[in-house]
């Protein structure tokens, strides 16, 4: 139909110019189908390099879903294998017994302190390691907790072996509990429980449903393969090992929180197209936010490495290692499941939608008639533009309209 429209002025001010409306809301035939309708194909001529910088969606990282899947289960199994044949290595804040502290030099070393302790209790400590630099340096032993009498023994046996340079006041001894280990586990216990609870709902407030279960799975798997690398090497847990673990986890979050505001985004008109599916749109999503993924995660190990190479072998503070360590395994897990695990998962619970599941259907069925060779000028397009209540109807409303509101004067 026609309508007549007030001009801006610039055509002589006053005059009405006639414009040509059709209905958006009405139904027309598709336009002849082509080799861009049949079938959604990501650039893949490019360099490795090339496709990985554009995110032009040649990685099918949610059309192989099942394999980051499998992948997946055989990590956890393992992790979870690990956590229940092998156990944890707890540091002496959990387990509780007493360290001694000897300053060292070039006599007193770590394996020259060992010796002493099996030689004098009959049995190896638990560990032995030195902490600080120059001066400052010194040989730290836990081992059970010790008696009056056994702590007395060791301390002379030292100061005979390394005397008379070390006297019985130069070494020092503490008694630590496991209560405080045990108390710091529970807190952050309580601590992860809120983390979680607020991330349920902030995604949920944020995205949708959906994604706030992808997203707490996705740190679930964090969590419990940080715990079993931790299980499988054998790296000592400590206080600081608990405090990392939560820190991780806001890394996590924020990597997966990326990739979904970019997934929303490219699936918010995905129902009103007949060439995509939610899946291949999602995917795309994914390979647009890999790049940033990668340089988000490499730009956040760089410090971390510097932190362990400085904490271990420039100062020796065995608190910064177990920090560095746990943030490393963690930071590299978290990128992991933000871009395998999270988004196959979405795309795998919206696909239980039924009008997702519908307008899957839809797709796929279209490019396999385009592929056969059918004519498909037969099939409606997907309603788009203003809603039916507001079509036109023929007839008076065809006539010329007079134009409303005051002209602007020609100039």
């Amino acid at each position: 139909m026609t309508t007549q429209r007030p001009n801006s002025g610039r055509d002589g001010g006053g005059r009405s110019t006639v414009v040509s409306e059709t209905d958006a809301t009405e139904t027309t035939p598709a336009e002849p189908a082509g080799p861009s309708d049949a079938n959604y194909v990501a650039e893949k001529e490019r360099s490795f390099l090339s496709r990985l910088y554009t995110g032009t969606g040649a990685f099918g990282i949610i059309p192989h879903r099942r394999t980051w899947y499998i992948v997946t289960a055989v990590i956890l199994a393992i992790c979870i294998a690990s956590i229940g044949i092998r156990g944890f290595t707890l540091g002496i804040d959990f387990e509780g017994g007493t360290q001694v502290s000897v300053p060292a030099s070039s006599e007193v070393t770590a394996d020259a302190v060992e010796t002493v302790f099996a030689e004098t209790l009959g049995e190896e400590p638990e560990s032995v390691q030195t902490a600080g630099t120059g001066e400052a340096e010194t040989v730290q032993v836990r081992t059970e907790t010790l008696d009056a009498a056994q702590t007395e023994q060791i301390t002379r046996a030292l100061a005979d072996r390394f005397g008379p340079e070390l006297t019985t006041a130069d070494v020092s001894s503490s008694d630590v509990s496991s209560t405080w280990g045990g108390e710091i586990t529970e807190k952050m216990l309580i601590a992860l429980a809120v983390f979680l609870v607020i991330v349920f709902v902030y995604i949920t407030v944020r995205f949708d449903r959906e994604m706030s279960v992808a997203a707490l799975v996705s740190l679930f798997f964090d969590i419990i393969v940080t715990a079993g690398v931790y299980s499988l090497v054998g790296w000592e847990v400590t206080p600081a090992t608990v405090i990392g673990l939560l820190t991780i986890l806001g890394f996590s979050i924020y990597d997966t929180v990326v990739v979904f505001d970019k997934v929303s985004e490219n699936t918010r008109s995905v129902l009103q197209t007949s060439r995509r599916t939610y899946a291949e749109q999602a995917n795309l999503a994914v390979n647009q936010t890999l790049m940033r993924s990668i340089n988000t995660t490499v730009i956040s190990v760089l410090p971390i490495i510097a932190l362990m190479v400085i904490a271990v072998w420039m100062l020796g503070v065995g608190t910064l290692k177990d920090l560095g360590l746990i943030q490393l395994v963690g930071v590299v897990v978290g990128a992991y499941s933000s871009i395998f695990l999270a988004s196959p998962l979405l795309a795998t619970l919206k696909e239980r939608r039924p009008e997702i599941a519908r307008h899957t259907k839809q797709v796929l069925d279209r490019r396999a008639r385009v592929e056969a060779g059918e004519d498909l000028s037969d099939l409606p397009r997907p309603t788009r533009g203003r809603p039916s209540g507001r079509r036109r109807r023929a007839g008076a409303d065809d006539a010329p309209r007079t134009p409303t509101g005051k002209p602007r004067r020609a100039r």
